[in-house]
């Protein structure tokens, strides 16, 4: 569509133009009920068959069967991050945490109000220009859990290879690059992501979790905040996200049609590549962030020269139909996020765009 704009925000973000088309042709009208998806009731079989499809097709693609729940939930990854201590974190145990950036601390704050922590690894030192490797990692003694962020937007890393730490439960913050490769699922016993960066639009949480971990959630918290209450409901205790549900599920429906997690992964890496040769072929006037072993597939961040220099790229980036293109305001520069969405030939104009500056102004 020759009004749309090339949206490299970090989320929400960029969604499959397929996806949208098929919601607008059925939005006044859902499955020849006579109603939009925004009017059924959640209590309806046509609502109640999209939200048991969303979650076959989650665990279809991760390659998961009947020993997980996918739950689908409010409050963002935001909650999670107290969600699981609350649940998991029980007196006299230690929950350990690896930082990788913002996120990574977020959480580990939020476990701190409930229990005992262990900073089991953290590359903060270097300015999270990196993961740290698996012999870095010192675990507590026998900790309750491991918890990850996979991905990190705002300093541009990701885990190329997951760790793995044999009967301790792993869980991970994969809210800004779940399905965009091949990878065990079945290590993670705790899987949650904010949608809105590479599942469908703000307002679900998707999270997949071992059935044996929602069955004896601690009665002494929030009924809310109990993912007994979820599974044992099938996220219908409360009125879930159900436009949000809905248009996630036809981003699951949209990946298994590109080929699955391998054809997201090649097109991951063709995307990325381009940005990322543009910034190690301008001679140092482009710095990216994160080191290259780390570098993230999802979210590239990158420093020019100067910070006016930075102010006239995302002017004129702006100008030549590109959006979102400003850094983090926690570190500055610049990012281009560029989740399953994102087509191949939006990164090709980026990279264009960005020689070319770097030959006006290098």
């Amino acid at each position: 569509m020759s009004n749309r704009i090339i949206n490299f925000n970090a989320g929400p973000a960029v969604l499959p133009l397929d996806v949208l088309q098929a919601a607008q042709e059925e939005l006044l009208n859902f499955n020849n009920t006579g109603m939009s998806i925004l009017e059924i009731s959640h209590r309806s079989k046509p609502y109640e068959e999209v939200n048991h499809e969303a979650e076959a097709n989650m665990k279809e693609l991760l390659g998961l069967g009947d020993e997980y729940r996918v739950l689908f939930l409010q409050g963002g990854a935001s909650t999670q991050f107290a969600m699981i201590p609350l649940n998991f974190l029980t007196p006299g145990q230690t929950a350990d945490y690896i930082l990788t950036g913002v996120w990574s601390e977020k959480a580990l704050k939020e476990a701190k109000l409930i229990g005992q922590t262990h900073i089991a690894g953290s590359t903060a030192e270097g300015k999270y220009r990196r993961t740290p490797q698996q012999e870095e990692i010192q675990l507590s003694d026998k900790p309750a859990y491991v918890h990850i962020t996979s991905n990190n937007t705002i300093y541009g890393t990701q885990w190329k290879e997951l760790p793995s730490f044999g009967p301790v439960p792993l869980f991970a913050d994969m809210s800004s690059d779940i399905l965009c490769r091949p990878f065990d699922a079945s290590k993670f016993s705790l899987i949650y992501a904010g949608a809105q960066k590479n599942l469908g639009p703000s307002g679900v949480t998707a999270v997949i979790i071992r059935k044996e971990l929602t069955e004896n959630s601690p009665k002494t918290i929030p009924t809310m905040l109990r993912y007994d209450t979820h599974a044992s409901t099938d996220s219908l205790y409360n009125t879930p996200p159900t436009f949000a549900v809905y248009l996630l599920n036809l981003v699951l429906r949209w990946i298994k049609a590109q080929g699955g997690l391998t054809a997201m992964e090649a097109r991951n890496v063709t995307k990325a590549k381009l940005i990322y040769d543009a910034i190690d072929s301008s001679n140092g006037f482009y710095r990216g962030h994160a080191d290259k072993d780390s570098r993230s597939l999802m979210n590239v961040t990158f420093r020019l020269p100067n910070e006016e220099l930075e102010k006239i790229f995302a002017a004129e980036s702006v100008a030549a139909g590109m959006s979102g293109l400003k850094g983090h305001r926690s570190v500055g520069g610049l990012r281009a996020s560029i989740y399953n969405a994102m087509p191949v030939a939006g990164c090709q104009t980026l990279s264009e765009f960005m020689k070319e500056f770097c030959r006006k102004h290098g």
